[in-house]
C-alpha cells in the first residue's frame, strides 16, 4: 500500500524559514491533487495551502498567504511548501494530503482527501 511521507519540519525561530516536502512511496503524485494542512495541540486540523494535479492552481488560507509557497515537481514526484517569516502561531504538526484528480476540488477542507501522511513538526519560537 502506498503512503505519502512528509519530511522538512524542525524548529525555528520566528522570523526564520522552512521548506517541508512531501512524496508518495510506491505511487506517482501526478494524477493527485495535494494539500497542506496543519494541526496545533488543542485546535482542529486547518488547511494551509492546495496544489492543483499538474500545478496550475494553488490556494492559500489568508493566515499564511504571502509567507508560503506551494509547488510540486511531478517528474521528481515531490511537493513542496516553502514557509517563510515564520510566527509563533505556524507552530503544529503539518500533514501533507492528496486526493485523485476527479471532480469538485476540494481546497482547504479536510474531508475532501483520501489519503494522509504521518506529519511532520514544525516548531517555532519566539
Amino acid at each position: 500500500q502506498w503512503q505519502l511521507v512528509e519530511s522538512g519540519g524542525g524548529l525555528v525561530q520566528a522570523g526564520g524559514s522552512l521548506r517541508l516536502s512531501c512524496t508518495a512511496s510506491g505511487r506517482s503524485l501526478r494524477v493527485y491533487r495535494v494539500a497542506w494542512f496543519r494541526q496545533a495541540p488543542g485546535k482542529e486540523r486547518e488547511g494551509v495551502s492546495f496544489i492543483s494535479s499538474a500545478g496550475g492552481r494553488t490556494v492559500y488560507s489568508d493566515s499564511v498567504k504571502g509567507r508560503f509557497t506551494i509547488s510540486r515537481d511531478n517528474v521528481k514526484n515531490m511537493v513542496w511548501l516553502q514557509m517563510n517569516a515564520l510566527k509563533t502561531e505556524d507552530s503544529g504538526v503539518y500533514y501533507c494530503a492528496a486526493v485523485v484528480n476527479i471532480g469538485e476540488e476540494k481546497g482547504l477542507e479536510t474531508t475532501g482527501y483520501d489519503y494522509w501522511g504521518q506529519g511532520t513538526q514544525v516548531t517555532v519560537s519566539s
